[in-house]
């Protein structure tokens, strides 16, 4: 059966479009409308299975109910499991979440803001890479609403919401010391980006305060979305050249590539040999031993985001007084 069109409706209804209009769009009790009308009308609506245009609602109320989500890389789980939280948790509160990865490309990353732009979406959703502060303070001059979350950006002053990396850092680095492990190293990524650099800065203050001297031999930086056999073959290189007895990958796929390594050379995970991973992954509690890993608090996170950004929504607050930053927790697994 073809749906029926809005003057279809009305025509069937015998009320005006305008009528209809106003009760497709939640207008219904503000322009005084009887409930007699508004049940008649509602019960066509359902029964023709009409379904409004969202491009041609948004221009005639102003908005889309869609909110933009871009984030690094949607097939990393980190990302793709705080994302499906936001999904939800956007749902409940009446509005569709549209995403993207920006693979921390700055071209990719402003051609996907103007995407959004261009699709009318109430508000963004941002885990940002360096070089679009200009693009979302534009933003924000247009007054649309953009929070940022898992990494920050001091020239931008909006709402962010992110976990503490650093004392996650510290803290694991500090476990690894108090089990008599003196050679430790850092396998992370060469993202400039807050939420990266903390992670070291993590790693050399704990080395610091408990009196083992920093060795840049073993840090290693990994190029950003480049091959994992490449990778591999770095943390191979690592393993094989330095006496190391405890490692910390900065990330989960960077610990995922590292076991991997770790098989390849016949090397065990155990007492003379310990790893964290950043991020947890189901992959860390099937291998055996089970690896101990950083968790941030995905839900706690989601949820924050979104109030944050319904917060804005409803101008209930101004974007530059809000920053929430929760702890993320080292989970010892033997």
């Amino acid at each position: 059966m073809k749906s029926l069109s809005i003057k279809d409706i009305a025509t069937k209804a015998n009320v005006s479009i305008t009528t209809v209009s106003f009760i497709i769009n939640g207008k219904a009790k503000e322009k005084s409308i009887s409930e007699a009308v508004i049940e008649k009308v509602e019960k066509i609506i359902k029964e023709s299975g009409y379904k409004p245009n969202q491009i041609a609602r948004s221009l005639r109320t102003g908005n889309s109910n869609i909110i933009g989500l871009m984030i690094e890389d949607i097939s990393n789980s980190f990302f793709s499991r705080i994302a499906r939280l936001i999904e939800d948790k956007a749902y409940k509160k009446g509005y569709k979440i549209i995403y993207s990865s920006t693979e921390n490309n700055v071209d990719k990353a402003k051609e996907l803001i103007n995407m959004f732009k261009s699709r009318k979406v109430d508000a963004y959703i941002i885990a940002p890479t360096k070089g679009i502060e200009e693009d979302i303070n534009q933003l924000l001059a247009d007054n649309t609403p953009v929070i940022l979350f898992d990494r920050n950006l001091p020239d931008v002053k909006t709402g962010y919401v992110g976990a503490d990396h650093f004392h996650a850092s510290y803290q694991s680095i500090e476990s690894f010391i108090k089990q008599g492990k003196k050679k430790i190293a850092l396998v992370t990524t060469d993202i400039n980006v807050q939420q990266i650099t903390e992670r070291l800065e993590g790693y050399q203050k704990a080395l610091e305060d408990h009196k083992i001297a920093y060795d840049e031999n073993l840090v290693v930086k990994i190029h950003f979305n480049q091959d994992e056999a490449e990778t591999m073959a770095q943390i191979k290189t690592l393993f094989q050249t330095q006496n190391i007895d405890a490692v910390l990958f900065a990330t989960n796929y960077l610990a995922i590539s590292g076991l991997k390594v770790l098989k390849e050379i016949d090397r065990k995970v155990g007492d003379d040999f310990d790893v964290i991973a950043y991020d947890d992954h189901e992959a860390f509690e099937l291998h055996t031993p089970r690896i101990s890993a950083v968790q941030q608090p995905l839900e706690e996170i989601a949820e924050n985001v979104i109030k944050l950004v319904l917060s804005q929504l409803s101008k209930k607050t101004k974007a530059e007084q809000l920053e929430i930053i929760v702890p993320a927790k080292l989970i010892i697994r033997s």
